[in-house]
């Protein structure tokens, strides 16, 4: 600023007003300014101002587990909307399922003071997010809940998700329904896991730990552990895969080996309307869980001082069906209506 004023032979008060709009200023001194900051390339500091100040500034942190997964750019997408209608820019941050890195990126963020920040949380341990520890800095969770500490959440219905699924399956009269899920430790495998098996239950059916199998981080281990499955002597007539990795390596086990076989999964993905075979499929819209993560946020923000008793927002699911449906299904009727590819207004290629 100093500089400016030097060019334009101002005093820096006078930069200072110009930039802040200030009606005192003249027209011909304020054209003078302008022109000086123009050929200079000034920009203000907003991060100096904000620290000389003693307040945040217009930043709003997004921590999330892993980029390439497209749910978490489509969440990245709606925080993003809702923060710029707010006048925010966003600062993102990829953890890799690290929850040391995890530590690292917030605490970078506070030290940026952002106004808040939302976070994926990596591990089961959240005591490094209170906002006690983060000098007052409101942190709300998204896709996983909070552990160990009282924080605003934004979750899937995952276990609602996976139980509809499940129950479509039953209707068409499957009898033994395999699974293929992720590591048991994580939230929201382990909620899908407990709607498999839930719907399972209230049909009478028991678990066939044969046909379960768990921690398959990409489709190709997948396709694999379906191979398994669909080789056994007795293999299952259907499976409900937890996330779409899963179900596109199980698309192609299924293909090759039995094509018979019913199939149903977590997260819509892109061309699942080309796999050539019945296909059901757990949908929401990611977009939506990154702007109601916001939103909660930016109220939070706007009210630091009120202590209010943290929420829970869930973000339901419905089915959409690629092909006929499983026979039986719509007779029986023992799981919530679906639509067709063709009624939804979108589709959300996530993949929690």
């Amino acid at each position: 600023m100093t500089d400016v004023a030097k060019h334009a032979g101002v005093s820096p008060m006078t930069v200072s007003r110009t930039l802040h709009d200030d009606d005192r200023v003249s027209p011909a001194t304020r054209d003078k300014v302008l022109a000086s900051v123009e050929a200079l390339g000034y920009r203000r500091n907003e991060v100096a101002r904000s620290l000389r100040n003693g307040q945040s500034n217009d930043l709003l942190g997004l921590v999330v587990t892993n980029l390439a997964n497209p749910f978490y750019s489509q969440l990245a997408l709606g925080v993003e909307a809702i923060a710029a209608e707010h006048g925010m820019t966003l600062v993102l941050g990829n953890t890799g399922e690290d929850v040391r890195r995890e530590r690292e990126l917030v605490d970078s963020l506070v030290a940026r003071r952002v106004s808040g920040m939302i976070v994926v949380p990596a591990g089961s341990d959240h005591s490094h997010l209170r906002p006690a520890r983060l000098d007052g800095t409101p942190v709300v969770l998204a896709a996983r809940p909070p552990s160990g500490v009282e924080l605003d959440c934004v979750l899937v219905d995952d276990f609602g998700g996976a139980r509809a699924a499940t129950d479509l399956l039953i209707a068409a009269g499957n009898r033994r329904i395999g699974f293929l899920g992720q590591h048991p430790n994580l939230w929201t495998s382990a909620e899908r896991f407990r709607g498999y098996c839930t719907a399972l239950a209230e049909a009478g059916l028991d678990l066939d730990e044969q046909s379960m199998r768990f921690s398959l981080r990409d489709s190709g281990a997948a396709e694999r552990a379906a191979d398994d499955i669909l080789d056994l002597a007795a293999p299952p007539s259907a499976l409900f895969a937890a996330n779409n990795r899963n179900t596109i390596g199980a698309v192609r086990a299924i293909t090759r080996a039995r094509p018979d076989t019913a199939l149903a999964g977590f997260d819509d993905f892109e061309l699942a309307d080309m796999v050539g075979m019945p296909l059901s499929v757990v949908a929401y819209d990611p977009a939506e869980v990154g702007k109601q993560a916001a939103r909660v946020l930016i109220d939070r923000i706007a009210h630091l001082h009120d202590r209010t008793t943290p929420q829970r927002i869930v973000v339901p699911t419905t089915l959409v069906h690629y092909g006929h449906l499983p026979e039986g299904s719509e007779r029986q009727g023992s799981s919530p209506a679906g639509v067709n590819p063709s009624d939804r207004k979108s589709p959300s290629f996530s993949g929690s």
